[in-house]
């Protein structure tokens, strides 16, 4: 079983990653804690990192092309990032998933998380790198991230909390593998 996992940051597509992986007992691998683990071993933010991304493709490429390979080579997977789903196209039989929230839902989680004092500093710093990202997918995949037509599922995770995002998901994962 291949399973994608997408969403904007704050929309939850870690926590619903992992408690998908260890229901079904598959390996998770998260593009967005590489990213997150590759900033803080540069010791810059991640913003900074983002902006060092824009200048630098390389970054992002390295990443990408990582995602690709294991989702092309490995069965029993969740992959979690921003482009998962679009990584996965050309792979047969793989579940992609995507996650939204209203940005003001997003960026109160984030502040949550990264345990920031200031919600406008935050909704800027999300907004920030929310462009950046998207700018750099469209210049080097030529992708749109607001297109979600590539998606199987899109659960809107500010009307449900994650155990109740999992149930949903579950049964389309269990409906999907059939009896056993």
């Amino acid at each position: 079983m291949r399973i994608t996992v997408s969403g904007l940051p704050g929309s939850g597509t870690t926590t619903i990653s992992r408690l998908l992986a260890e229901y079904y007992e598959l390996e998770l691998i998260s593009s967005g804690e590489v990213f997150r683990k590759i900033a803080k071993e540069k010791g810059i933010s991640l913003a900074e990192f983002g902006a060092m991304a824009e200048k630098d493709p390389s970054i992002d490429l390295a990443i990408d092309k990582n995602q690709r390979a294991v989702i092309h080579s490995q069965e029993n997977l969740i992959l979690e990032s921003r482009l998962a789903g679009h990584m996965a196209k050309d792979v047969p039989n793989v579940l992609k998933i995507w996650i939204k929230a209203p940005l003001h839902v997003r960026v109160k989680r984030i502040l949550k998380r990264e345990k920031a004092s200031s919600f406008d500093e935050e909704l800027k710093k999300t907004v920030e790198r929310e462009k950046s990202e998207a700018l750099r997918y469209m210049n080097y995949y030529n992708i749109d991230i607001s297109d979600l037509s590539i998606y199987d599922i899109i659960i809107d995770s500010e009307k449900w909390n994650q155990y109740q995002i999992f149930d949903i998901l579950r049964t389309a994962i269990d409906s999907l593998m059939g009896p056993e």
